[in-house]
């Protein structure tokens, strides 16, 4: 059994930050965050915000080089951040050894792969608009801002109620 997915349209970094946060709040160890989007969309904004709420040490950075990142927290799981941009199977992916039971795992670039993997997984898929952004108003050499629709979609058993997300978005 599965929640229905929850669209929400997040206005800028700061709030996909924030929505990083509020996710935060649900996970424990053995949980596994698969994000969706093409380069630029917010996938690291969202995750250094999760990283953030959760205490990590270090900085959360997109792992595109190194594949797999630990952070390790004074109390609770770590958070392994991956990019499976480069890997080509679920078996690469499991070449990695990441601790799933133990760990909160957030994979970027992973679909098609996950789901060889663990059972249960909250997906979350994020589009970025294209064309018509606009500069914000107080500041017009600043980049533009070009609000995310971003959508979760649940898979398993352990996230069968996703009413925390009724404080996020729009």
């Amino acid at each position: 059994m599965t929640a229905p997915a929850v669209t929400l349209t997040i206005a800028d970094p700061e709030a996909m930050a924030r929505l990083g946060a509020l996710l935060a709040g649900q996970l424990r160890a053995g949980d596994v965050v698969l994000l969706i989007g093409e380069l630029g969309a917010g996938k690291t904004t969202l995750t250094r915000g999760l990283g953030d709420a959760l205490a990590v040490r270090g900085t959360v950075t997109s792992p595109t080089f190194v594949l797999a990142r630990t952070h390790p927290r004074a109390e609770g799981p770590p958070l392994v951040h991956v990019d499976a941009y480069r890997l080509r199977d679920a078996a690469e992916l499991d070449d990695l050894d990441i601790d799933f039971a133990g760990s909160i795992t957030v994979v970027e670039w992973g679909a098609g792969l996950i789901e060889h993997l663990v059972d249960d997984w909250l997906a979350i898929t994020i589009e970025r608009p294209t064309g018509g952004s606009t500069a914000p108003e107080d500041d017009p050499d600043a980049a533009p801002v070009e609000p995310r629709r971003v959508t979760i979609t649940s898979v398993g058993e352990r996230w069968t109620d996703l009413g925390w997300l009724h404080a996020a978005g729009d």
